[in-house]
């Protein structure tokens, strides 16, 4: 149960839509199972708790296996009461974890992850535009496996092991392995946070405006069929008060 008891409802709307085209979307590799709002259907037993995710990742085998967990977020529920109790408790499981938040949030998710040392495998950000809504990769953790899809590099010493050894007289003269100094260590640079933001920022705001040009698009359609409409409209009173007049002359000139 999530630390935050009440959401504004229209929070709790854009919530649940986004858990179920959630849903929609990893139900091609997974079976999936939702706790959307107060349900709690799918549990994850941790300990002696259970624990309820917005989205439970399983195997379709008959025995199912715990493959992922999803929480989704908003703007009210990205704090560090949340990050304590359901990322941090989902992040030490063997299965990854992915984040959705809102695009406003990515930078405030990721100074928690960091505080805390909460291990995320991605970080998605979603935007809602009208009735679509929108889903950028923000960060990816390295040397975590996709989610249903195995590592390629594991079959790599097995046909190696099994290819045909080659001729004395082929063989290349082998070097001699270096010693390694205890001193040096390998160089790690950390991936620069601001660029992938800027990156999803400016794909955002592509979709944005793709969006508003088939929005403007829509209205125009609209204004020229309403147009069409009161010229249509305008011509159909012309000719039935034409048709009056020539009916009402023949009755005057028999009065006479």
């Amino acid at each position: 149960m999530s630390p935050i008891l009440v959401r504004p409802v229209r929070e709790q709307l854009e919530h649940d839509r986004v858990i179920r085209l959630l849903q929609a979307k990893y139900k091609r590799k997974f079976d999936v199972s939702i706790n959307p709002g107060r349900e709690q259907t799918a549990p994850v037993v941790i300990g002696n708790s259970n624990w309820y995710p917005d989205l439970l990742l399983q195997s379709s085998d008959p025995r199912p296996k715990l493959l992922g967990t999803v929480e989704v977020e908003t703007a009210e529920s990205v704090n560090h009461l949340e990050a304590m109790s359901q990322w941090g408790t989902f992040g030490r499981l063997r299965a990854p974890l992915h984040l959705y938040v809102p695009v406003s949030s990515v930078d405030a998710t990721r100074r928690l992850c960091a505080s805390l040392g909460i291990k995320v495998s991605e970080i998605w950000a979603y935007n809602a535009l009208g009735d679509q809504i929108l889903f950028t990769l923000v960060q990816k953790a390295a040397g975590r496996k996709p989610l249903g899809r195995r590592d390629p590099k594991a079959a790599t010493p097995a046909r190696r092991a099994t290819s045909k050894p080659t001729s004395a007289r082929r063989a290349k003269p082998t070097r001699a392995p270096q010693r390694k100094t205890a001193g040096k260590k390998p160089v790690v640079r950390a991936a620069a946070p601001r660029k992938a933001v800027r990156a999803a920022k400016k794909v955002v705001k592509k979709q944005v405006a793709n969006a508003k040009k088939k929005v403007a698009k829509k209205q125009v359609v609209r204004r020229n069929s309403k147009k069409v409409l009161k010229k249509s409209k305008s011509a159909r009173s012309a000719r039935v008060v034409r048709t009056v007049k020539k009916t009402s002359k023949p009755s005057r000139l028999k009065e006479r």
